[in-house]
């Protein structure tokens, strides 16, 4: 039998690249099997090393929404590429997109473009700590906020998937100032504020988890963090790299009605290039550099052609009616899929959010990191691998969202439906 390109390619990535992969989830580890390696995307669809066709649920991890290869974010990246790929200076592409977040979000009086999210979210943190004072943060359990040494605490995405929510290198004396509390518990966080109320500089939350599977926020969760955050001088930071203009066109923050002081970007923000940012009170941004004491920097900080893709991606999401489309696009797909497996007698759920949903072996929709742990991991990664088989691309973890886009049909929805029908069926 002669072997697929994916195993020759991850049996010589293993050689060069820990893991074979530029970042860990890319792995399968947590589902097994040899990972996909694209060459190709158009609209909805994904190509793999063997030219295998898929229905792609993950879309670079969410920053797709408007599909793979859309012609006018390709021509804005092919002009911009044309006058130069960077300079390290000032341009104004820059002050265009900061212009159009600051439009886009009002919460953002101020706004700094970077490279990631990663970098985005470990920069808010010092932003606040820098302005407060303070030294103690609050984060919660499965959550994720990239890779810096003081978030990767009890952290989800790659880190929840391989059952090490913490990391080997990151000292204990840098944890030691992180409060890791349980999502959703409105107690608890009541509780943390009355202990150490006087020494926290920030809350970060992903206001709708996606790096557990999706969580959704309890309504009251997010306005007590706000009021207490309010009431103890706290800065109130959300990290909407994932749900940031992929939730809604004023994101999680405008879907919920609450006001973070600060607010972290990327994903679709990049148009699937690398572009990230941060942003809030004009007061708390002016205490960065080159204005206040805390220092960041960036070469690539505003690239040209990432910001080309982001001007170009948040142009087509501004088209009326783009979000309840998106919207009832992922509807469709969580009901057909719940549907389904009731009628197969398969102990599953699912639910969405604008473009993001949550697949969960389990018999009720998870409110928190326990009740995601208590879903059947192993029911996932047989799922996973039988769509796999049936050409549907879902995330290759029990503990990620999946994301939908402008470009999935309505028959897409109906093949992954049928897709998942035989594999229950035969449950």
């Amino acid at each position: 039998m002669t072997m697929s390109h994916n195993q020759e390619l991850f049996d010589q990535s293993q050689r060069i690249i820990p893991g074979g992969v530029n970042s860990p989830v890319r792995a399968f580890k947590s589902v097994g099997g040899t990972p996909l390696f694209f060459k190709r995307g158009q609209g909805a669809y994904v190509w793999d090393a063997d030219d295998k066709k898929y229905i792609d649920y993950v879309g670079s991890w969410g920053p797709m929404i408007v599909g793979h290869c859309h012609p006018e974010v390709v021509k804005a990246v092919q002009d911009a590429a044309a006058q130069g790929l960077g300079f390290g200076a000032p341009t104004a592409a820059e002050l265009d997109m900061a212009t159009l977040l600051t439009n886009l979000l009002p919460s953002m009086e101020m706004v700094r473009l970077v490279s990631s999210g990663t970098e985005a979210t470990m920069t808010a943190i010092r932003l606040a700590r820098g302005f407060t004072g303070r030294s103690r943060i609050i984060k919660f359990e499965g959550c994720y906020h990239g890779h810096s040494d003081g978030l990767l605490v009890k952290a989800g995405s790659g880190a929840l998937t391989f059952g090490q929510p913490s990391s080997l290198g990151v000292p204990a004396e840098i944890t030691a100032l992180t409060t890791v509390l349980d999502y959703n518990d409105v107690q608890g966080l009541e509780r943390a504020f009355a202990e150490l109320g006087k020494e926290l500089a920030a809350v970060i939350v992903e206001p709708v988890a996606g790096n557990m599977n999706l969580i959704m926020p309890k309504p009251e969760f997010l306005s007590a963090m706000r009021k207490l955050c309010t009431a103890h001088g706290a800065v109130l930071i959300l990290d909407e790299v994932m749900t940031g203009f992929r939730v809604s066109l004023q994101g999680a923050q405008g879907y919920f009605g609450i006001k973070p002081d600060l607010t972290t970007l990327g994903k679709v923000m990049g148009g699937g290039l690398p572009a990230a940012a941060f942003g809030g009170r004009r007061d708390i941004m002016q205490c960065l550099a080159p204005l206040g004491g805390v220092y960041q920097a960036g070469t690539l900080s505003g690239n040209p052609l990432a910001v080309a893709a982001g001007m170009a991606t948040l142009k087509l999401v501004q088209e009326k009616g783009f979000y309840e489309r998106l919207a009832r696009t992922a509807k469709q797909l969580t009901e057909g899929l719940s549907e389904s497996a009731k009628k197969h007698g398969v102990k599953f759920c699912a639910q969405s959010v604008g473009g993001m949903f949550g697949l969960y072996f389990g018999a009720k929709l998870p409110s928190s990191y326990a009740e995601v742990m208590a879903c059947d991991a192993k029911a996932f990664n047989r799922f996973f691998h039988a769509m796999v088989e049936a050409g549907v691309y879902l995330a290759p973890s029990a503990f990620e969202a999946g994301f939908v886009s402008a470009a999935h049909s309505e028959a897409d929805i109906a093949a992954t439906i049928a897709a998942a029908d035989k594999i229950f069926a035969a449950w």
